[in-house]
């Protein structure tokens, strides 16, 4: 009897050591009832430093709340992201491309449908449409930025240039930093450079909103005369060696540094990369331009604006109250705020103030009649890398009209 009472002492401390062990995990994991651990995942390593304190802030503000941040180049996650975040394990908060990522999300059901929060009256409703389907708002845009290149001001004026308004005007800008010693175009052929400075390049030889949603319904081809003309001034910027030396080859932050290093007049990517290049050379004075590709009174467009860095809840997350909390703190004034000025980002946020050099020097453009970036409105990702393939050809030397028929006959395979 003895030994039957002492064998059960032991059964039941076992489990008491068990359950013990199991809360000390929890605790441990951030799981346990008093403390939520959410995911927060983007691409915008640059913003590393300002989000560390945003967050510090956050978790003071929220004590039960925890966020683990994971920042991942940006190439890998537009290519990762839908798997990375499948299963809600990753990615309570995520951050989306418009276009063809957020088409892709949206269609596995990975995005919680945002309407109806009370955040949303924090963002400028006109600014948010990228993030909607259907009427419903499933990710809200937080950066505004202008897809189209960079410029040294003081060097423009050194030189006595001022931003042209058509293409033989854009031509000579070119020559004449080249003839004064500088690379006219830092181009960064090896990750984004075909697919920023596409948009203003053709954004006036097809000025129709609808022509990438006519490309895949068959309305329209890529050796249509819009992108041959696209491909062939293309081919005339390099051809003309206003791109760097193996600019193919040169990654964005290789350009950046050839822009900060004032060998460069230009960086064909966007306002985006302005701090990165302040950071670099302090003093230098930016402004932004757009290729103007067709003559002054021809042209619709005055450059190329993008609503991006799309905040999501996954719809997978055992954490969306958390998540809606982080994604509500980041929509205050006094945090985007300083996430703005801090990052050199323009924001969807309404009447913010702005502080920095670079944003205050942009703000006009928010006035201009800038179109929606187009390649965004490309669908199908297929396409868009075919698309942005035959840039890539011509900037190496084929010739626009075979690079636009190779590229059509991929569309080809895709067309509804």
């Amino acid at each position: 009897m003895k030994l039957k009472n002492y064998l059960i002492m032991i059964v039941v401390l076992t489990f008491v050591f068990l359950a013990a062990c199991s809360a000390g995990s929890d605790e441990a994991s951030g799981s346990g009832d008093g403390e939520k651990e959410i995911s927060f995942i983007h691409w915008r390593g640059e913003d590393k430093e300002v989000f560390d304190e945003l967050i510090t802030k956050f978790e003071e503000e929220n004590p039960d709340i925890t966020v683990e941040m994971t920042i991942y180049p940006s190439e890998q996650y537009q290519s990762t992201a839908q798997t990375q975040i499948r299963d809600g394990e990753v990615g309570d908060v995520f951050t989306s491309f418009p276009g063809a990522q957020f088409k892709i999300m949206d269609k596995a059901g990975l995005m919680e449908d945002l309407s109806g929060e009370g955040f949303l009256d924090n963002f400028n409703k006109d600014l948010i449409e990228a993030g909607q389907k259907d009427g419903k708002q499933f990710a809200v845009p937080y950066q505004l930025v202008f897809n189209q290149p960079v410029y040294n001001k003081g060097l423009f004026e050194e030189l006595g240039i001022e931003p042209p308004n058509d293409w033989e005007g854009f031509l000579a800008m070119n020559e004449k930093l080249k003839e004064n010693g500088y690379t006219p175009i830092a181009f960064p052929g090896a990750d984004i450079g075909a697919g920023q400075l596409m948009n203003s390049m053709m954004m006036n030889n097809a000025p129709d909103e609808e022509i990438f949603t006519k490309l895949e319904n068959g309305e329209t081809k890529l050796t249509d005369e819009w992108w041959v003309k696209t491909l062939t001034q293309f081919k005339e910027l390099a051809d003309k060696d206003y791109f760097q030396k193996d600019s193919l080859g040169t990654k964005h932050d290789g350009a950046i540094a050839l822009m900060a290093q004032e060998k460069a007049g230009m960086l064909a990517s966007g306002s985006y990369a302005m701090a990165s290049i302040k950071e670099q050379n302090p003093d230098m004075e930016l402004g932004l331009l757009a290729p103007i590709t067709v003559s002054a009174d021809e042209a619709e467009y005055e450059g190329i604006h993008t609503t991006t860095f799309m905040l999501a809840v996954n719809s997978n997350s055992d954490s969306k109250p958390e998540a809606k909390k982080f994604i509500e703190f980041l929509s205050q004034k006094e945090n985007a705020e300083k996430y703005a000025n801090e990052t050199g980002q323009h924001l969807t946020v309404n009447d913010l103030e702005y502080e920095s050099e670079e944003l205050k020097s942009t703000a006009h453009w928010m006035e201009k009649n800038t179109r929606f970036h187009p390649r965004y409105l490309i669908s199908s990702a297929d396409i868009q890398k075919a698309v942005e393939a035959s840039i890539q050809a011509v900037i190496g030397g084929q010739d626009p009209e075979q690079a636009a028929k190779e590229a059509q006959q991929v569309v080809d395979q895709f067309v509804e």
